[in-house]
């Protein structure tokens, strides 16, 4: 059964920058598509990152392209969302989620679209406020 454990949030000026951690226990991550969401009030879940286990390949929305990018640090089994550039609209509880991955497939950011993911972190507040 994988776990997945978030940090690093916390308040910010904007145009600062801040890293979020998802740690991984249980399983390796390396398995897994892993997908980073936000949620702010009176707003669906919106996904922002995801790095599928297919090669490593990337998807990013649109609002925070070219400022947000997500790694893997697989001897510390822990995915990193590094966020640069914030700005207000980005405040809001980021989750980190997994779902198993393929090699023919990779990860999403529409759950609508693509399907729930299976694991998730217990979320972590980001606020960009001056």
């Amino acid at each position: 059964q994988l776990q997945l454990v978030e940090s690093g949030g916390g308040l910010v000026q904007p145009g600062g920058s801040l890293r979020l951690s998802c740690a991984g226990s249980g399983v390796s991550l390396e398995y897994f598509n892993i997908g980073w969401f936000r949620q702010t009030p009176g707003k669906e879940r919106e996904g922002v990152i995801c790095i599928s286990r297919n090669e490593d390949i990337t998807v990013v929305a649109d609002s925070v392209k070219g400022r947000f990018t997500v790694s893997r640090d697989s001897a510390k089994n822990t995915v990193y969302l590094q966020m640069h550039g914030l700005r207000p609209e980005d405040t809001g509880v980021y989750y980190c989620a997994a779902i198993w991955g393929t090699y023919t497939t990779n990860c999403w950011l529409k759950l609508e679209e693509g399907g729930q993911y299976t694991y998730w972190g217990q979320g972590n507040q980001v606020s960009v406020s001056s």
